[in-house]
């Protein structure tokens, strides 16, 4: 079993290209990180959310879906997260994550990312961000489809996911 952990806040290409990988060496489970996050402008969506996200983009495709619990501390995450994603090998392009698990014995396979500044999780959200002020639909989903899958924009579109981040940000200081 191939195991693919993150945030997904949002599910974005880098997240796709990592799935994709792990798909193409056999079956795949989807560990969605920090299920219980409250929102705020680092986790928008709720854990249910993220897993619409990645089934839209999954479409036919076969994957389980697991979401986990942050339980902040590090030394024992592994341990933690194999009660919901099992064992098998982890599948991943992040340095911390690819540490944590290999201090646990727990097989890793790395994915090359190239650009993966650009899928930054919070490069991504920032977008998101200023997106949610522009109104013309068109040009919300031509600046999304530049990190984001068309799946999942398209499903950030018909939810009106983006004007969550508008809302969060009002009262905040504003750059500029």
């Amino acid at each position: 079993m191939n195991i693919v952990l993150g945030r997904f806040q949002p599910f974005h290409k880098g997240h796709a290209h990592l799935i994709n990988a792990a798909l193409e060496m056999g079956p795949t489970t989807i560990a969605i990180g920090s299920s219980e996050a409250e929102p705020s402008l680092e986790n928008p969506w709720n854990a249910s959310e993220r897993e619409a996200m990645i089934r839209a983009w999954l479409g036919d495709r076969d994957a389980t879906i697991v979401q986990i619990p942050d339980i902040n501390d590090p030394p024992n995450w592994v341990e933690h997260a194999i009660a919901y994603h099992g064992k098998g090998t982890l599948v991943t392009s992040d340095v911390a994550t690819r540490e944590l698990y290999e201090k646990s014995d727990f097989s890793v396979t790395w994915v090359d990312l190239s650009n993966r500044d650009s899928f930054e999780g919070w490069r991504v959200r920032l977008t998101l961000k200023m997106l949610s002020t522009v109104f013309e639909l068109d040009g919300q989903k031509e600046v999304m489809s530049a990190s984001i899958p068309t799946e999942v924009v398209h499903w950030l579109t018909e939810n009106d996911a983006l004007h969550r981040l508008y809302s969060m940000s009002q009262g905040l200081e504003h750059a500029g």
